[in-house]
């Protein structure tokens, strides 16, 4: 590229990152260390708000910023690296901070950053595609790296934006609008469409030359809209036509490297039969699936088990669900197991189907106790031996 289309591009986003408002304070904020000597990296589904929190972490630094998204910048090839570099220096001075937005964008962008972490520069990139980030991370900057996932708004952070009290009636919107910025800024269905339609387009069939558009659209609605409910690879093969049962797994995996759905194995000691089970699919966001589904918005009970599971994947990597005679609806692992299910009203007739799945789960853990996690029911229960503390799900994703 030209070095003074360029310096052009770095000026005209310096001034709009300067201009720009400093939003909602994202939780994740605090947890960010700029100061270690690693690649900082922030990824998560498109307009999640990864660039509103890259402005915030902009504050306490003085560095250099890039938007690879930047249509004016669609040639950007890695040997323009050293010729952005050049600019960056001449506009702004000696800065130690780099920060890089959606750099997946350019091949090889990695070597960059390697190359400065050597040098002692410091860089916090975004990226909007798990795989083209794990692939270079893990070849590249392993050991030199930290990575942050972003999701749409936490209940929380919904609550700050919307300038509302903790409840079960903010938080029943909640449920409804989701938690996408834009969405709940200006309130219009429309940006959450064309938002599944720009990370189809853009994230998978432009990325994987994929010409069958409407087959993607079709399995991606069917998993958003089918949140917690098993699927196989073969199913979804017969169901969409697709040619082979490896397609049916490559396409799911591209639904998941854009962080539009994620995908949650059942429980198992052996890792055979983990892989050759069932998985359940939860949806990124409630409020994407309302948009994009009539059946969706119309199964609360849906969306809070989507909801839950959501909070659960903020902080842990590892969920699964555990399914015997009876079912749990989460497994969560960092340090230690956790037992977790979800049910949008607890009653009388359902009551002992919830319990004793959870309490199948339990005895099988070794676990003490779990939580059963409602809109609005305050309970509690001993099921053979086993302690079940009932809790809303508004109370619970405030505290936990």
């Amino acid at each position: 590229m030209l070095k003074d289309t360029l310096r052009e591009v770095v000026r005209s986003q310096r001034k709009d990152l300067d201009s720009s408002e400093y939003g909602v304070e994202r939780e994740m904020l605090g947890e960010i260390d700029l100061a270690i000597p690693f690649a900082v990296v922030l990824s998560g589904v498109r307009r999640c708000g990864k660039s509103t929190l890259l402005r915030q972490l902009a504050k306490k630094v003085v560095h250099y910023y890039f938007n690879f998204e930047d249509s004016r910048v669609a040639g950007f090839e890695p040997s323009d690296f050293q010729k952005l570099d050049d600019v960056l220096h001449e506009e702004f001075g000696e800065r130690g901070y780099y920060f890089f937005d959606e750099i997946q964008n350019v091949e090889k962008w990695e070597l960059f950053v390697r190359a400065g972490l050597d040098k002692s520069k410091k860089f916090v990139i975004t990226g909007s595609n798990a795989s083209l980030l794990s692939r270079e991370l893990g070849t590249r900057l392993t050991g030199r790296h930290l990575r942050h996932e972003l999701f749409p708004f936490s209940f929380k952070e919904f609550l700050a934006l919307e300038g509302k009290k903790p409840g079960v009636n903010a938080f029943d919107e909640y449920l409804r609008l989701g938690g996408f910025p834009a969405y709940l800024r200006f309130g219009k269905q429309n940006i959450l469409r064309e938002l599944l339609n720009d990370v189809i387009e853009r994230d998978i069939l432009a990325r994987h030359s994929i010409r069958d558009s409407k087959t993607v659209k079709e399995l991606a609605l069917h998993l958003l809209t089918n949140s917690g409910k098993e699927f196989s690879y073969t199913g979804l093969k017969n169901s969409f036509g697709l040619g082979s049962t490896n397609t049916a797994i490559s396409f799911v995996s591209f639904l998941e490297d854009s962080y539009l759905l994620f995908t949650v194995p059942r429980f198992e000691y052996s890792l055979k039969k983990q892989r050759v089970n069932p998985k359940k699919a939860y949806s990124v966001d409630t409020g994407l699936s309302a948009a994009n589904s009539a059946s969706f918005s119309a199964d609360s009970g849906r969306a809070l088990e989507n909801a839950v599971f959501l909070h659960l994947r903020r902080k842990h990597r590892e969920i699964f669900y555990f399914k015997r005679k009876g079912e749990c609806d989460f497994i969560a692992r960092e340090n230690k197991l956790a037992a977790f299910q979800a049910c949008y009203e607890l009653t009388e007739d359902n009551k002992e189907r919830e319990l004793n799945g959870l309490v199948e789960a339990l005895t099988e853990l070794k676990l003490a106790s779990g939580l059963l996690i409602t809109r609005d029911q305050t309970d509690s229960f001993t099921v053979g031996g086993k302690k079940i503390t009932v809790v809303p799900a508004w109370k619970w994703m405030l505290e936990s």
